[in-house]
């Protein structure tokens, strides 16, 4: 959606004040704020793009699958200024709302996400605002994911502007568990909806084991590398046993 279809959407959704020119001035300074949220986006997504660019030539892997992002539509920043009681206004925009400008990140294990994470709050220019780990402390239903709000500073005419942004970090497995959940649930009338919650969430709690299982695997292959016989060789390959390991602790050494 280009700016001017953001602009005219968000116009249609507000109560249009009696007064011309301070509907003129929303309009600009609505189109102003979402290039900003946009440029913000840009700037985030180039740092995480050289890391990742860096760390595939260093460990010889990618610790980011994907990045995704968007700017939050002008319907669903109408409805949430109007849950928190804030004036549909681009001043309350800026003051109450932080994931206008959104980036998701999908990596493939668990401690990708807290590496990515480190990486990207180490840049100088990046100011963590607000952290909420969903995979140490999963919601109610299930979801799992690392939340980052940042101040990001966009370089503009006047000078450099601090726009937030909200990053969420996920694996693969969580991100298709959270796409699913949506689909299931958006907008829909649900019979038994007790049934559907409680199933939902113990796929989640599979999906999640699936994540630690793999993360394990991937330490034991990585550990026994030197140990194993070439292919073809005559020796006996070693056995990889049903391992505690298979379960680590996830303890978190990453704090902010």
């Amino acid at each position: 959606m280009s700016f001017n279809e953001i602009q005219t959407d968000f116009i249609k959704k507000i109560k249009l004040p009696s007064d011309p020119q301070y509907f003129y001035d929303q309009s600009v300074q609505f189109g102003e704020l979402m290039m900003m949220y946009n440029c913000a986006i840009r700037e985030v997504r180039t740092k995480l793009e050289v890391l990742n660019d860096e760390l595939s030539i260093r460990n010889s892997r990618n610790p980011i699958e994907f990045i995704e992002s968007r700017i939050k539509r002008p319907l669903s920043i109408v409805d949430k200024l109007k849950r928190y009681g804030e004036p549909v206004n681009v001043e309350s925009i800026e003051r109450s709302l932080n994931d206008v400008a959104g980036i998701r990140v999908i990596c493939p294990f668990i401690d990708d996400i807290y590496s990515v994470a480190d990486m990207l709050l180490s840049q100088d220019d990046i100011t963590l605002i607000k952290k909420k780990d969903y995979i140490e402390n999963p919601k109610p239903n299930g979801y799992r994911s690392l939340h980052l709000i940042v101040a990001v500073p966009v370089p503009m005419i006047r000078g450099h502007q601090e726009c937030m942004a909200e990053i969420q970090i996920r694996t693969l497995a969580m991100d298709f568990w959270a796409a699913l959940e949506h689909q299931l649930k958006y907008k829909q009338q649900i019979g038994d909806e007790e049934t559907i919650v409680a199933e939902l969430k113990r796929c989640a709690d599979e999906t999640s084991s699936t994540d630690i299982n793999l993360l394990a695997l991937r330490e034991l292959i990585t550990a026994g590398k030197e140990e194993l016989s070439p292919a073809g060789s005559d020796k006996q390959q070693p056995e990889i046993k049903k391992h505690s390991a298979l379960r680590p602790s996830l303890k978190r050494r990453h704090q902010y």
